[in-house]
């Protein structure tokens, strides 16, 4: 008895089905889109601050006693870097005598290297680098928690700056809007702990800067706050 044609080209298709899994529906990553999304909030807000200008204050502490305070005018300059307009005059020097006077002007000495070192490292971690942030992702640095379901989560990148080093970039869920920065490095050495916390806020125009970072080194009973206030377009 012959087959039906129909019958038979309809059970070959059924078959070919069978035989050839069907595509895996696509499935979106979260932790892919936040990364995603913090790189392009970063993008975002480094070319539209470089149409503004604004107050730059770091002040550096010794065990609670103000060693120095500074105030730069910043904007972006032609060739794509910040450029610093000081506001403030250099403090006269004092130079201690004898002996003990070269004993205090060589501490004086380490731990002004050591503040300058610090002042670097908080420009290091604020903003954060994108090929930084792409690179840890690459290498499989990158780890997210979810802070407030629906909410908050923060992104842990390790090894960003240097190895051992953890940068955490806190965001809004909803918006992908930075709400805040913190890290957990060090400065000569691995036991030398430093803490680096920042703090952002937003322009009129939704622009996301850095209001204020504090960075905390317990080995040298030292703080340094760096204030970023007074935004405003450049040539206005």
């Amino acid at each position: 008895m012959n087959a039906n044609p129909a019958k038979l080209a309809l059970l070959g298709l059924i078959a070919a089905c069978i035989a050839s899994p069907a595509p895996a529906l696509a499935q979106t990553d979260p932790f892919a889109e936040k990364v995603e999304a913090l790189k392009a909030s970063l993008a975002a807000s480094q070319a539209a601050l470089r149409q503004y200008e604004w107050i730059e204050t770091t002040v550096i502490s010794v065990k609670g006693d103000e060693k120095s305070r500074e105030q730069n005018r910043c904007y972006y300059g032609a060739e794509g870097g910040v450029q610093k307009v000081p506001l403030t005059e250099p403090e006269p020097e004092k130079k201690a005598h004898g002996l003990r006077g070269r004993i205090v002007e060589r501490k004086k000495e380490e731990l002004s290297d050591y503040m300058l070192e610090a002042v670097a490292m908080v420009k290091s971690y604020v903003p954060p680098s994108e090929a930084q942030v792409q690179a840890a992702m690459d290498a499989g640095r990158v780890s997210m928690d979810i802070l407030e379901p629906g909410k908050r989560v923060r992104l842990n990148i390790r090894g960003y700056a240097k190895p051992g080093d953890t940068l955490g970039v806190e965001m809004d869920m909803a918006n992908n809007r930075l709400l805040g920065l913190s890290v957990k490095t060090y400065l000569e050495k691995p036991d030398d702990t430093v803490s680096l916390e920042a703090n952002l806020g937003s322009l009129a125009d939704g622009t996301t800067y850095t209001a204020a970072t504090t960075l905390v080194a317990p080995a040298k009973n030292l703080k340094v706050t760096v204030e970023n206030s007074g935004y405003r377009k450049t040539g206005s």
